[in-house]
């Protein structure tokens, strides 16, 4: 299989950054859940935190990544407009989605998701990984603050979540190449 340097691009935006967030996703949630004091002593919440702390922030800037290589790097390719009198739209994914009835919502409400939505997840990603160095141990403590941290990271998941589904359906309806 040979990609050329846009595909190449493309994989490295979903399939590396954005993938890295959406499966390190239940380890953070999970390391968050059992920050109990019930299911750990001080020692192990201590050492646990720190642990989460470098997870939580690997995330984020995973997910930072993913929104940058989007919007600056694959997105003008998928934007591009074709040269006036152009028929075949096979290198402006924008403009081959919308030429079809059948698969301009593809861009009219995925692309849109993915324009104005997907990058609230790396804010809650940004967020939830300064409440826990903020907090730290002292996160186990705090249940209503471990819980909005919780809620917040799968608000995040689920932005990034459905902005990698349009991206993945997009992609497969109008390659950027």
């Amino acid at each position: 299989m040979v990609m050329n340097a846009r595909e190449i691009w493309t994989v490295i935006h979903g399939m590396v950054f954005g993938f890295i967030f959406l499966l390190g996703f239940s380890g953070a949630l999970y390391a968050v859940y059992s920050m109990k004091p019930e299911w750990q002593t001080a020692e192990g919440i201590a050492k646990t935190v720190k642990i989460i702390k470098v997870y939580m922030w690997t995330l984020a800037v995973s997910v930072w990544a993913a929104v940058f290589t989007g919007a600056y790097v694959v997105y003008p390719w998928y934007r591009a407009a074709a040269p006036s009198g152009q028929t075949d739209l096979t290198r402006f994914p924008k403009f081959l989605l919308l030429a079809d009835p059948n698969t301009a919502n593809w861009h009219n409400f995925g692309m849109e998701w993915k324009e104005h939505v997907a990058f609230l997840a790396p804010i809650a990603a940004t967020v939830v990984a300064f409440v826990v160095s903020y907090y730290g141990p002292l996160l186990a403590k705090k249940v209503g603050e471990r819980r909005a941290v919780m809620i917040f990271f799968i608000f995040a998941f689920v932005t990034a979540a459905v902005a990698g589904l349009f991206g993945a359906f997009i992609t497969k309806a109008a390659p950027v190449r």
